[in-house]
């Protein structure tokens, strides 16, 4: 059985996704949780301030304190102050959706964006979540930089997407996101069709440093009418140079200079080429 903290973080995650308020039978049963258990985490969750009830008997949601640490976290690190011009480069230069996702253990969380579109459809998916690895390009070009064997357990972990949830081409079987995984190793950078949703495209480069883990991934997102295979692919140069400007640049943050001490003295001079 869930222990206690385990279950309150769920609940947490639950209601990050539903900022209009969940109900305490929903809670209970998307986690199984039984209601009284479910009942007393919110309580005490609510006590603390993370959780509020939208009227008397309502729904349950998330207070901004949840974002305020997050927030408060970003800004220590430096990232996105640091990414955020380049992030805004490329979306002028491909005119689409750009996002920064950064690495956290066996995460992938989308932490910056830019709105490069002025007119027309606009992709625009919500910030702060978890990408889903097997469905976005994103997870493709995080995957690229691993072994097949380490890039599946993490799928596996974290469950494949479906069609139904995602889009129509979302791969279900391990042959299928291999395929997709050794294509976008021979090109240098993932691309998908209506793949993480329907009428959409995507390309992402990892954010690496030579002889490094990587830090990030770099993505560019449109509809599929607008960002053609062919418009990506012109793109890619571009892609992949503001993604090597990015990984010189995460330098200055304190949150990878502590976790890759000595990558500015030992590998300034051939990052580029990673």
């Amino acid at each position: 059985m869930a222990g206690v903290l385990e279950r309150a973080l769920a609940v947490m995650e639950l209601l990050a996704t539903q900022p209009e308020g969940v109900p305490l039978a929903s809670i209970s049963q998307e986690l199984d949780i039984p209601q009284s258990a479910a009942h007393r985490l919110l309580n005490e969750l609510s006590r603390c301030g993370y959780v509020r009830q939208l009227r008397d008997h309502g729904d349950y949601a998330l207070t901004a304190r949840v974002a305020s640490i997050g927030l408060s976290f970003l800004s220590a690190t430096g990232i996105v102050d640091i990414a955020q011009p380049f992030v805004d480069r490329l979306a002028q230069i491909s005119g689409e959706l750009v996002r920064l996702a950064i690495v956290d253990g066996d995460r992938l969380t989308w932490v910056a964006k830019a709105q490069g579109a002025r007119h027309g459809l606009r992709y625009d998916p919500d910030m702060g979540m978890d990408a889903k690895l097997s469905c976005s390009a994103s997870g493709h070009a995080w995957m690229l930089t691993m072994t097949d064997e380490r890039a599946l357990e993490l799928v596996t972990r974290q469950g494949f997407g479906s069609p139904q949830e995602y889009g129509p081409n979302a791969p279900t079987t391990i042959a299928a996101l291999t395929k997709m995984l050794h294509e976008g190793r021979k090109r240098g950078y993932a691309m998908i069709n209506e793949v993480f949703a329907p009428g959409m495209t995507a390309m992402a480069a990892p954010i690496q440093r030579k002889g490094q883990e990587p830090i990030g991934v770099l993505s560019v997102a449109g509809p599929a009418m607008r960002l053609t295979e062919a418009r990506m692919v012109s793109l890619a140069p571009d892609l992949l140079a503001v993604a090597d400007e990015l990984s010189l640049a995460s330098l200055a943050s304190p949150m990878f200079r502590t976790r890759f001490p000595l990558q500015g003295r030992n590998n300034e001079d051939t990052s580029a080429a990673a």
